[in-house]
């Protein structure tokens, strides 16, 4: 099942999301399932309303979730899944391991997604070693134990930080990043932006690290 949250943009995904439901769902089965938010807003709790719809709507027994810019190939979510049918609790999508890459931003993006997560890895250890991936697939039990924390990309090293304290298993699977083919980033992409989203990071590390809740 592909399931897709809105938070009612402006570009029509909503519209484009209902008209293929309409197509290839059939009547008990759907595959394809649009959640509009029109009152809320915002990437950690759009990413956790769609886990919360899987798991408990549709009684999903494992989830995964990407940028639907697919900048993260959906060829690849296949290798997350199968890595936790294999018995990890999530399997991490990783740029920084061997077979991973990333050519979809700038030098200076690169440069300071390595600094952060060599500083996650300092700190919070090396089971991991893309903790701002944001390409995740993860059984129930976890996500029943952990709700996500943050207001932007930090979710994910709160996330990934928690859970090896909590004793869950993580594997890494190697992704390359790769540019979006259509459209225009609504996250930002200056260096203004790159520091305040940096600064976030650095303090979640930190707090995970202490052990402390937000």
């Amino acid at each position: 099942m592909v399931l897709v949250v809105d938070d009612d943009s402006p570009d029509g995904t909503w519209q484009v999301v209902q008209q293929v439901a309409a197509e290839r769902n059939q009547p008990g089965t759907p595959t394809v399932v649009l959640v509009r938010r029109t009152d809320e807003k915002g990437l950690t709790s759009a990413i956790q309303r769609g886990i919360d719809e899987a798991f408990n709507t549709h009684q999903a027994d494992i989830v995964t979730w990407m940028d639907c810019d697919l900048s993260m190939p959906p060829e690849d979510i296949p290798r997350l899944v199968a890595a936790v049918q294999q018995g990890a609790d999530l399997a991490v999508g990783s740029r920084w391991i061997a077979g991973g890459a990333d050519v979809a931003h700038g030098a200076m993006a690169r440069s300071l997604s390595w600094i952060i997560n060599r500083y996650a890895i300092l700190l919070l250890g090396n089971q991991v070693h893309d903790y701002t991936s944001g390409f995740i697939a993860g059984r129930k039990p976890v996500f029943e134990q952990l709700r996500l924390q943050g207001d932007y990309g930090e979710y994910c090293i709160d996330l990934l930080g928690r859970a090896h304290n909590a004793g869950f298993t993580l594997v890494e699977v190697p992704y390359v990043c790769v540019p979006r083919t259509a459209g225009d980033s609504k996250t930002g992409a200056n260096l203004w932006d790159y520091l305040v989203k940096g600064r976030n990071y650095v303090t979640t590390t930190w707090r995970v690290a202490r052990g402390k809740r937000p």
